[in-house]
């Protein structure tokens, strides 16, 4: 069997053979199984490839899927693969490519067969004498051969035969060669290339992989013993779970591909400066630039205190507010998705009509592209709840319902995507479905407890949901770990430790809004906070602002404050509160 990787159209021809053959026939489950595999590894998605994606996907569980309880998936790939060596021992024994699902993960593995079988010879022949003549070299095997060669026309047709198998065979790896090569060119901008049309590839299906291209993470461990051990493997189970990257999980990096190279990205933990320190840098393949350096002491490699460390040093190099991405961005080398992501995160930190539109705009044409990243519809439903709860103009047609279509797209886009639940479990606190709220946001926390905004969120959620002691302590220490956070940390951080009676902290966390005035809450927590900290000649200047840039709500936060589906008793607080800093006759 070779070893050169067969062209897709080979791949479709022979997964169509095999669903429709006797072998297959008998398991639906089986069909059902492997065409999903294969088709989503030759989408590309073969990151995707997990156990919880597969059950939701293949099998219909929901959100509540568990591997460790339900075997489903392991027990259906373990009889999907003796199909598959049925299959290709007997029906298949001729395909010119073969399909495997090795063991260990669910990515299919494609090999070109080079033993072919003759064309069926009569049956009369078929009977081999005790005393057959041996093999000629290199023909196809003699059980399946005549026993007698009376002229030179059977060798002729064995001739013909390996001569086609060689054009396919070349055939095969220039389809290969030109993939890869359209693949370059979409990467760097340019033309599709004629061969990818010809090989059945439309323009915007081969270009959309390249459009929603995320940086590529490797890691490189330079480092031995036992605490560099325990830091690396910390660092690659944080790196797997974050949706803004593509980790690829070894360490050779290919810097083969100038385009993907630009945007490729490297951790190298290596020796630190004294003994038993472990230093991690986050290095640009490109140019060798060091974008980020930590060192790590033995204590912050203990077992009870890594995992803190890696999360804090991730949770600030992959996010769009990270390290990697502000230096895409200076580089002028984003893609479609990396640029509305970057435009996503800027909204989130100045929250205002403007920044969100843009944010919305990019997201929507990818969308409307057949973008098929969940991200790309996460992000949408989370904005779109924004407009429904800010009234923003753009999009025209907001709506709870379309925010919640969105969501629902990107959690079955993807299933183990954290992002995806963290914004289907907003959607549910809108509605007011508190206990649904939660379920998503702890998925999504479960999914990538490393990301320090997916913990963020589900300590907001516990807030909002009247959990205060549970959850503030949560969104307290994620904004202290992160070294920059969107502002509703600090809001919702503003109201558990207000809830808690820590007025103090409140105050400091209300101070931290300061920069944003384009927010009715934001601003009644900023004045709150001044109340707090006794600075009355600030808290009359947020009275009148907040009186001139939102009637409104002056007139009536409570209304608000219901309509967010906060709390009856953080409602009543805050109400209070406000009464209390002078703003009118809150009510």
């Amino acid at each position: 069997m070779q070893h050169a990787t067969p062209a897709a159209p080979a791949v479709r021809e022979t997964l169509e053979r095999l669903l429709a053959s006797e072998t297959f026939g008998r398991s639906e489950r089986a069909r059902k199984l492997i065409r999903y595999l294969v088709e989503r590894e030759q989408a590309g998605e073969a990151d995707r490839l997990k156990g919880f994606s597969i059950a939701m996907d293949v099998f219909g569980k929901d959100g509540d899927f568990d591997p460790s309880t339900d075997a489903v998936v392991r027990v259906q790939a373990g009889r999907l693969r003796e199909l598959l060596q049925q299959y290709f021992a007997n029906e298949g024994i001729a395909e010119p490519v073969r399909i495997a699902i090795p063991r260990g993960g669910y990515v299919p593995a494609y090999e070109l067969n080079a033993i072919r079988l003759p064309e069926t010879v009569e049956p009369a022949r078929q009977a081999e004498p005790a005393t057959a003549p041996p093999e000629p070299s290199g023909d196809a095997p003699a059980a399946a051969l005549p026993s007698i060669v009376p002229s030179a026309a059977p060798s002729v047709a064995r001739h013909l035969r390996f001569f086609w198998m060689a054009i396919a065979l070349v055939i095969a790896m220039l389809g290969v060669l030109i993939m890869r090569q359209g693949s370059g060119a979409l990467l760097a901008g340019g033309d599709v290339p004629a061969a990818v049309e010809a090989a059945g590839l439309s323009s915007s299906t081969a270009s959309s992989p390249a459009s929603e291209a995320l940086p590529l993470v490797y890691i490189a461990v330079k480092a031995s013993g036992t605490d560099a051990s325990r830091v690396a493997a910390a660092l690659r189970a944080g790196l797997s779970g974050f949706d803004t990257i593509d980790f690829i999980g070894r360490d050779t990096v290919d810097k083969t591909d100038s385009v993907a190279s630009a945007t490729s990205f490297i951790f190298d933990v290596l020796p630190g400066p004294d003994a038993g320190d472990v230093t991690i840098e986050l290095q640009s393949v490109a140019t060798g630039r060091v974008l980020l350096s930590r060192n790590l002491t033995a204590a912050d490699s203990a077992p009870s205190a890594v995992e803190d460390r890696i999360a804090g040093i991730l949770s600030s190099a992959l996010p769009a507010s990270g390290t990697i991405y502000s230096y895409i961005e200076q580089s002028g080398i984003q893609t479609a998705l990396t640029q509305c992501l970057l435009l996503n995160d800027k909204y989130y930190l100045d929250q205002n009509a403007k920044t969100h539109e843009a944010a919305y705009r990019c997201l929507e044409t990818l969308a409307d592209n057949g973008a098929r990243s969940p991200l790309v519809y996460s992000e949408l439903a989370s904005l779109h709840l924004e407009a429904v709860n800010d009234h923003y103009a753009y999009p025209p047609d907001a709506t709870i319902e379309k925010a919640v279509t969105f969501a629902h797209r990107a959690v079955q886009m993807g299933p183990t995507s954290p992002y995806a639940h963290r914004s289907y479990g907003y959607i549910n606190s809108r509605i007011g479905n508190a206990d649904e709220a939660l379920r998503w946001m702890r998925k999504a926390y479960d999914l990538n407890p490393y990301d320090l905004a997916m913990a963020a969120a589900y300590g907001y959620g516990l807030i909002f949901t009247g959990r205060y002691a549970e959850g503030t302590p949560i969104l307290a220490h994620a904004v202290d770990a992160s070294s920059g956070h969107p502002t509703w940390w600090d809001f919702g951080l503003f109201a558990g430790e207000l809830m808690l009676g820590d007025t103090n902290k409140a105050a400091i966390a209300s101070s931290a809004l300061r920069t944003t005035a384009t927010k009715s809450h934001y601003l009644a927590a900023r004045l709150i906070g001044a109340k707090i900290s006794g600075q009355d000649g600030q808290a009359r200047k947020l009275v009148d602002e907040l009186s001139a840039k939102f009637p409104r709500f002056a007139a009536n936060p409570r209304a608000t404050f219901i309509d967010r589906k906060y709390p009856a008793d953080l409602t009543e607080r805050l109400v209070g509160a406000l009464r209390a800093a002078g703003l009118g006759n809150a009510s």
